[in-house]
């Protein structure tokens, strides 16, 4: 029998997200969270999926990344899932940064742990942290293989035209000054379901993607290839995020020097974390800033508007680079949940053929569905990103093609 199992692993700084997935039938076995890891007040959250069993939290200190592994090994061992089971295909690592060498999903060697390596100045936050978690898994399991798939992945079929930026080339090429993207196992993943909620394959459908959480990011998808999205050399520029400016005047940070005094890690924390909806009105959930608005709080709905008025020039713009748009994507946990969100991006978009219907766009479900009345030219959907679903599969794929090749 072919092992058919895939442990998708998202390592931060101090937190290992899992989760066990079945390739067979695409269902999930187990997943688990393991927080503030390095800390007296560590904790483990496990749910087995599969054949009973709630909930299982621990609490206490856990050293290193290391000894998360071990303690996740030790509860899927409990649920009959170990690590050493027979039936573990491979592990899969979200890893944020594949700079333009990695376009694909890639069996992890020496050779690839290295240039991920050389990748930390453009992913200083993201990209140690990926690899800590590698080296970890692939001391536990060294026989297994290891798949990295990279955020940065599904932008890299960018044209030039995009993904550079307007600055002196040889300073670029020097220190890779480009646009990347990020987000892009999501991107992937929801514009693949869009064309699948319209009876069309990928390869026939232009979408623009919308993924709306606390970082956001679009994109432009032509036939199934990225050609443009908002996110640049980092996660900062593009959309209003829940903390994160996105775009703004360059020429805001030499000010805030000069006038204000700060240094560059004062701005870096202003932009990335002080800023977007939290800077605008204190709250970046965005429940709770339509609660405010509710009530007839100013600055909530200035933060609201602003937010949606950013969303609207990127549809705009992605409309024009496309030329052709088949459907706008929603996604994420702001896209598929909040529906004045949607409501007011679209709102008098109508002359692009774009609307949403009332009716359709209050439904709550965690099915993809479209929200667009049937006589919009242009389809409005919400898709449920899945991105631990994603990799998994890019890297159950991957391993069956080489063990293929091998044979």
């Amino acid at each position: 029998m072919t092992a058919s199992r895939v442990l998708v692993l998202n390592s931060g700084s101090s937190s290992v997200k899992y989760q066990l997935l079945d390739m067979g039938d695409d269902s999930r076995l187990a997943q688990g969270l393991v927080e503030r890891i390095g800390e007296e007040t560590s904790r483990l959250v496990h749910t087995p999926l599969r054949g009973g069993g709630g909930k299982r939290e621990k609490s206490g200190p856990i050293a290193d990344h290391a000894a998360a592994l071990k303690a996740v090994a030790g509860e899927l061992a409990a649920d009959g899932l170990g690590l050493d089971s027979p039936d573990l295909a491979a592990i899969g690592h979200r890893v944020v940064h594949g700079g333009l060498r990695f376009t694909e999903p890639t069996v992890i060697d020496d050779e690839v742990l290295a240039e991920i390596e050389r990748l930390v100045p453009v992913a200083p936050l993201h990209n140690p942290a990926n690899l800590t978690g590698i080296r970890t898994a692939m001391a536990l399991r060294p026989d297994l293989p290891q798949v990295a798939v990279f955020d940065t992945a599904f932008h890299t079929t960018m044209p030039e035209s995009a993904a550079r930026y307007a600055i002196d080339v040889a300073t670029a090429d020097a220190y890779r000054i480009r646009r990347y993207g990020f987000h892009g196992t999501s991107h992937a993943y929801v514009s693949r379901e869009t064309a699948r909620l319209l009876g069309r394959e990928p390869e026939e459908v232009n979408v623009i993607v919308l993924h709306l959480g606390n970082g956001a990011s679009a994109s432009a998808v032509r036939g199934g290839r990225c050609v443009d999205t908002s996110m640049g050399l980092t996660p900062l520029e593009g959309l209003v995020m829940g903390t994160r400016s996105g775009d703004i005047d360059p020429a805001v940070t030499f000010h805030l020097k000069r006038v204000a005094g700060m240094d560059e890690d004062e701005v870096d924390v202003l932009l990335n974390k002080k800023s977007g909806l939290v800077g605008l009105c204190g709250d970046n959930d965005m429940r709770e800033i339509r609660r405010r608005i509710d009530e007839g709080d100013e600055r909530a709905a200035l933060a609201f508007d602003i937010y949606v008025h950013r969303l609207k020039k990127y549809i705009g713009a992605y409309y024009a680079v496309l030329g052709r748009v088949d459907a706008v994507a929603f996604t994420a946990g702001v896209g598929e949940n909040a529906a004045p969100v949607r409501e007011a991006a679209i709102a008098g978009l109508e002359e692009l053929g774009l609307a949403v219907d009332a009716g359709l766009n209050s439904v709550r479900s965690d099915e993809a569905r479209l929200i667009s009345p049937e006589y919009a030219r242009v389809a409005v959907a919400v898709v449920p990103t899945d991105e631990e679903l994603e990799i998994a599969r890019q890297s159950y794929a991957l391993v069956q093609s080489t063990a293929g090749s091998n044979e």
